[in-house]
């Protein structure tokens, strides 16, 4: 038999004991047990505490009233217990027929029970986890008292005690049947107390729940917009309900209802950027919604119908709540709509990846320029940001008046302070937002072979269509950008860029097979590369490393850059020969294409050939600042072969290789790197022994893995989405690393 029910059986007097008086003292001595419970007494002692306090106990606190004066003390009505003035919602009362088990009328409080006179147990220590007003310490009482009259919000007091209330609270929702206006006052009451309390789990665990349930007892039949925060392992019963009763007349569900669903349910969970960008990822997925289910989306009624209870706090009752909300279809086995969300919630997420990015990096730039082109544009009239109206605005007023601001101009509109120097990552957020706002920016940074630098200007154009992301551009446009920036080096060694050489470059673009505003915006490169002295540096840095079999080439296209009009400048030739010094090359080569190109292709004729011996004279010499005339023909045919010229170069001037395919890191190396090859995993192993990297200093750790910086760049943060869903290197300021993904890489 179990020890507390032998226990219980023999205080109720089926097995006898002797009670003993002490002899000096006249005051009730310890009750003794049968012998025969001696040993397993014990054992109970161990378990439930000393013999003499679980007696008390059992004595005060295991029985139940039998037609006691117990009563509730309603809302505002107020009692006074130990000297304390209680305002309510308290049971109150005392009765000497004492039955039942301990935890029915654990909310009552017994105004007979000794209170001590202060309330020394505020944080509650001595309170079991499920406590009754007769169970506890005279301390205890008192400071529970204590709370209840101070108005019982102070947080000082132990959640023990906020329990002890709420047990009367829902016994008294739930068993007495109250009014509906009762029943509102329990439940504002319990909101309060949730809004004061909550920080404890089991205190948001226990009131949410009895208000989840209040709610539906109050008849809410889904008319409010439903709760998206959701926390627990089973999706709410107000949730189920709402929907269970929606399902049930046809009603279509609004894209709250189903996010709340989708939200609710253990099954599924959100990516990083819906989570940093909740109010965002809300608003587009809402948006999106709405597109694809116009009417609404409509949910087939289950089969199964829902089988709900309540179970008190308190363990006193349970209820079944069909009596209150009928016969309700159980949706939790729908998988339908929550695959529709699923696919919404992707496609959501995935357009606030870069946003959600820009927001790790900067927590507090949620309302800069910045961010704001970031977001989708559809986002834009539900998160407006005056500054872009302002760049906006400015940026129109240039193009109209047809003028080159000077590029830290444009920096400084957009970061507030004017830029000692800048930076490609700058000039990259410059575009950026230019081109969320229909806005051209040249050059482009991400494939100018020169970035504006302070005090040049920049060219503003209108952009064809909108390009939310600029950076998206075919390799034929790369290759022409490329072609043209070439020829527009060459062709302004001289100091300028003549009619004729503008128009042949133009040529080029025009002829190019890439799209209207592809060739809008290699004109405005045209315009810009035509406005800034060149720079033999850019080409320095691209040409040293180039391939053996292609400097006859590229003579080919540098030479019929400079000969648009048939003929070539010194100062041209110069600029020629400085590219092929640049590359280490033979300037010698660079003549013998002009060979190939004169109009003369056979050996000049100095005299006629006569039969006599005799002296000859020897042409003279040509003056070295004299333009060579070309052959037109020849030069047009290179000319015409810009295709292959253009790939060629684009060749010459990409910043990374074709990765190769390599070994995948052996089964003995760092299993955080499964799924890199060799050389990437030792590069991201030392990659991660800083947060930030300049981009010198990437370019040189690339280069001592035998590896290019795109390429490096793309295959690391390619793997790390795949691996931790989200990317590991970041392009700010330099090169920066991930915090989250970065802990995940060293643990």
């Amino acid at each position: 038999m179990n020890i507390l029910r032998l226990f219980q059986k023999w205080m109720k007097g089926d097995e006898r004991g002797t009670e003993h008086r002490s002899s000096t003292s006249g005051t009730e001595g310890r009750i003794e047990p049968p012998a025969r419970l001696s040993t397993d007494l014990r054992i109970l002692e161990e378990e439930v505490g000393p013999y003499d306090d679980v007696l008390h106990n059992f004595r005060t606190d295991n029985r139940r009233p039998q037609n006691s004066q117990m009563h509730w003390v309603q809302p505002g009505e107020v009692v006074t217990v130990a000297g304390r003035s209680i305002p309510g919602m308290v049971y109150l009362g005392s009765d000497s027929t004492l039955s039942g088990p301990a935890w029915e009328d654990n909310s009552f409080i017994d105004p007979k029970l000794r209170v001590a006179k202060t309330g020394a147990d505020v944080p509650g220590d001595s309170m079991s986890y499920w406590p009754s007003y007769g169970g506890i310490s005279p301390q205890a009482r008192a400071a529970y008292l204590d709370w209840l009259a101070d108005g019982r919000r102070d947080k000082q007091y132990g959640v023990g005690y906020v329990f002890l209330f709420f047990y009367g609270l829902e016994r008294r929702f739930f068993v007495d049947s109250p009014s509906e206006e009762e029943k509102r006052a329990i439940a504002a009451e319990v909101e309060e107390l949730l809004l004061a309390y909550g920080e404890n789990r089991p205190v948001r665990g226990y009131l949410g729940k009895f208000l989840d349930t209040a709610r539906i007892v109050l008849a809410c039949e889904g008319e409010e917009e439903p709760s998206i925060e959701s926390e627990g392992y089973e999706i709410p019963l107000e949730l189920r309900v709402a929907i269970g009763r929606m399902t049930k007349k046809a009603v279509p569900l609004t894209a709250n209802w189903v996010l709340a669903w989708y939200s609710a349910h253990p099954d599924y969970t959100f990516r990083m950027p819906a989570r940093r960008a909740s109010k965002e990822f809300r608003t587009l997925f809402r948006l999106l919604f709405d597109e694809r289910y116009p009417k609404g989306l409509k949910a087939r009624m289950p089969k199964g119908l829902l089988n709900a209870r309540y179970r008190a706090s308190s363990r006193a009752f349970d209820v079944d709540l069909k009596q209150h909300i009928g016969s309700v279809p159980d949706i939790s086995r729908l998988t339908q709509p929550l695959n529709a969300a699923e696919k919404i919630v992707d496609e959501a997420t995935d357009a606030l990846d870069r946003y959600s990015r820009y927001l790790g990096r900067n927590p507090d730039g949620r309302d800069s320029i910045d961010a704001h082109v970031l977001l989708p544009k559809r986002l834009w009239p539900s998160f407006p940001c005056p500054e872009l109206e302002e760049l906006r605005t400015w940026a129109e007023e240039v193009i109209r008046s047809d003028s080159l601001p000077f590029v830290e101009e444009i920096i400084e509109r957009l970061e507030d302070t004017p830029p000692k120097k800048v930076s490609k990552r700058q000039l990259t957020r410059a575009s950026d937002a230019l081109a969320r706002l229909a806005i051209g920016m040249a050059p482009d940074p991400r494939f100018a072979l020169r970035t504006p630098r302070i005090g040049d200007p920049v060219v503003l154009f209108d952009l064809p269509e909108d390009i939310e992301e600029a950076e998206q551009v075919s390799e034929k446009y790369k290759n022409i950008l490329i072609t043209v920036a070439l020829g527009s080096f060459v062709a302004g060694a001289d100091g300028s860029v003549a009619t004729m050489e503008r128009n042949a470059l133009r040529s080029i673009i025009d002829s190019a097979d890439v799209s209207f505003s592809e060739r809008e915006r290699l004109i405005a490169n045209l315009n810009w590369m035509t406005s800034v002295p060149p720079d033999l540096a850019v080409f320095r840095r691209h040409l040293k490393d180039i391939p053996e079999e292609l400097p006859g080439e590229l003579a080919r296209v540098a030479l019929s850059m400079a000969a648009v009009d048939n003929s070539i400048a010194p100062r041209e030739i110069k600029a020629i020969e400085r590219l092929y010094e640049a590359m280490g090359l033979n300037v010698d080569d660079i003549y013998a294409a002009l060979h190939e190109l004169t109009s003369v292709s056979e050996p000049v004729v100095v005299r006629e050939a006569e039969d006599r011996e005799a002296d000859f004279i020897i042409p003279a010499r040509q003056d070295p600042d004299s333009k060579i005339v070309l052959d037109a023909d020849r030069v047009a045919s290179i000319r015409a072969n810009t295709e292959r010229v253009s790939s060629i170069l684009g060749v010459i001037f990409q910043e990374d290789d074709a990765p190769e395919e390599q070994e995948e890191v052996s089964l003995g190396s760092n299993s955080n790197f499964q799924g890199l090859d060799a050389k990437h995993a030792d590069f991201v192993n030392e990659l991660l022994t800083r947060p930030h990297w300049e981009e010198d200093e990437f370019e040189a750790l690339t280069s001592r893995f035998n590896l290019m910086p795109g390429g490096a760049l793309e295959t690391v943060n390619e793997w790390s989405f795949a691996r931790f869903d989200d990317l590991l290197i970041e392009e700010y300021e330099g090169y920066e690393l991930n915090p989250e993904v970065s802990a995940e890489l060293r643990a």
